[in-house]
């Protein structure tokens, strides 16, 4: 708002000045034109008639020379007497005898020699005076007896006109650098409250719902009519928010009470149900272990929206090594291999925490997914990036790969998994439907981005985008992207 309020102020300045300066430096032009012209006739006028004076006086050889170097040395010009019959009677200035041989036919001396006034006057580009020449008669206009031939020079002329144009222009920036400085800080001043409007609206965006309220006593109508809406609606967002994340949190922190005491109850059950009954009892504390996690991933939706973390740098590397660790004896007890492509890799950037969540939910999914005897396969990568520029200012990213050998997804059901409490027809009893929720939630909080593809293996791939912390230009080092002429090589598996 500020640049675009002191453009227009410098453009409706500049176009007043230009209104008015180019109007003032043609007039001034015009006028020095005039008046050289007007003085070099009168000069003309004067030294004919003292000729008349002369040649009727029969002193024309005596006076004339003294006369016509007097004038030319105060004009700083050329004077020149040509008697009728075309012979020179006085010069102030050598001429070559070819030039004085031709005086009488030159265009305003034969003028002259017919009894008609003649100004040979030439302009330049910006209107001063580049060449003048005066001829006049001498004597009556009727039977004239000669003719006077004035030049005057035109360089003074020129230098006060172009002197004239460079003060106007010099003027008109001064002005121009006053409007600027004037216009500058009128604007930031008009622009004060929509300034501390936008950036209330920022740190209502990154305060997760938490804002200052906008001062409403400044600016003009508009501008308070709006900060008064902003203030109502921000209120009411902040509200809601709060009442939703006191809701989520609430019911999940007063579910899990009753839940632990309904499993601790069916499993108390246990020694007195008939056999037949066992399948029953032992569905009811799977529902009620799949209810707990759905208890538990609300809380930790409820945990994300309340604290909105800045991301952080992080050794993906080593976190995927420590899950590694950690959940190999649970697939092993499944029957199913956990293997681990790390490779080398450079640091990313994530919410505090959540490569640990994603990486839980992941594999947490994929164990249900997975039959005895499967592999899934943890894999980190730096994708390739395009041939694009030099300097480039995009991130570069690292992908986490989780990979399984189960039934997979059709591409209709991966747009759908994402979605809270959404699961796959025939998916394994027990998920909550919301872990690739959360997952997804925890990689959009981190600058990044979970996809879900089908694998080679007919099962599902999903990929965890993250940014990486090495800046575009940054040399080559160890993991990162270089050109791939073969085959990726992978590093090898780290062991069970």
């Amino acid at each position: 708002m500020t640049r675009r309020l002191l453009i227009g102020y410098l453009s409706l300045a500049a176009l007043v000045l230009l209104c008015l300066e180019i109007p003032l430096g043609f007039v001034y032009s015009r006028g020095e034109r005039e008046q050289v012209v007007n003085a070099a006739k009168d000069e003309a006028e004067s030294v004919s008639a003292y000729a008349a004076l002369s040649l009727a006086a029969g002193r024309a050889e005596q006076d004339l020379p003294a006369r016509v170097a007097h004038c030319a040395k105060r004009i700083g010009g050329k004077v020149v007497i040509v008697a009728a019959s075309g012979t020179m009677l006085a010069t102030s200035h050598p001429l070559d005898t070819s030039v004085s041989g031709v005086l009488a036919h030159r265009p305003g001396i034969a003028a002259a020699l017919r009894g008609t006034s003649t100004v040979d006057v030439r302009t330049s580009t910006i209107g001063g005076v580049e060449y003048l020449s005066v001829a006049a008669p001498v004597g009556q206009e009727a039977r004239p007896v000669g003719a006077v031939w004035l030049t005057v020079p035109t360089r003074t002329v020129h230098e006060r006109v172009h002197h004239v144009w460079l003060l106007l222009v010099l003027g008109g920036l001064a002005v121009l650098t006053a409007v600027a400085v004037v216009g500058f800080a009128f604007a930031r001043w008009a622009g004060r409250p929509i300034r501390e409007l936008e950036q209330a609206t920022h740190d209502l965006a990154e305060g997760g719902g938490r804002f200052t309220p906008v001062t409403i006593t400044k600016g003009p109508p508009e501008v308070r009519s709006l900060a008064a809406a902003f203030n109502r609606t921000a209120a009411r967002l902040a509200h809601l928010l709060a009442s939703q994340r006191a809701f989520a949190g609430e019911a999940s922190h007063q579910l899990k009470t009753p839940l632990a005491a309904l499993r601790l109850r069916l499993e108390n059950l246990e020694p007195d149900v008939a056999a037949r009954a066992r399948g029953s009892l032992t569905a009811a504390v799977t529902e009620t272990d799949r209810l707990a996690r759905m208890v538990e991933h609300l809380l930790a939706m409820a945990r994300l929206e309340e604290h909105a973390a800045i991301p952080a740098p992080v050794d993906l590397g080593a976190v995927c090594a420590e899950r590694h660790r950690t959940w190999q004896p649970l697939f092993a007890r499944e029957d199913v291999s956990l293997v681990l492509f790390a490779g080398g890799v450079a640091p990313v950037l994530a919410v505090p925490g959540a490569v640990e969540q994603i990486m839980d939910n992941l594999l947490s999914n994929a164990l249900r997914a997975s039959p005895p005897g499967s592999t899934v396969t943890i894999e980190l990568r730096m994708p390739a990036p395009p041939r694009r520029a030099l300097r480039d200012s995009r991130p570069r990213w690292v992908d986490l790969h989780v990979t399984d050998e189960g039934p997979g997804m059709t591409e209709e059901q991966r747009a759908r998994a994402f979605d809270r409490f959404w699961r796959a027809p025939g998916a394994p009893k027990g998920g909550s439907g919301l872990g690739l929720a959360l997952v997804q939630r925890l990689a959009h909080a981190s600058g990044g981005e979970a996809t879900l593809h089908a694998a080679a293996t007919s099962g599902l791939d999903v990929v965890i985008r993250l940014p990486s912390v090495r800046p575009p230009t940054e040399g080559h080092g160890p993991g990162t992207d270089r050109p791939r002429t073969g085959r990726r090589r992978e590093a090898p598996a780290l062991p069970a």
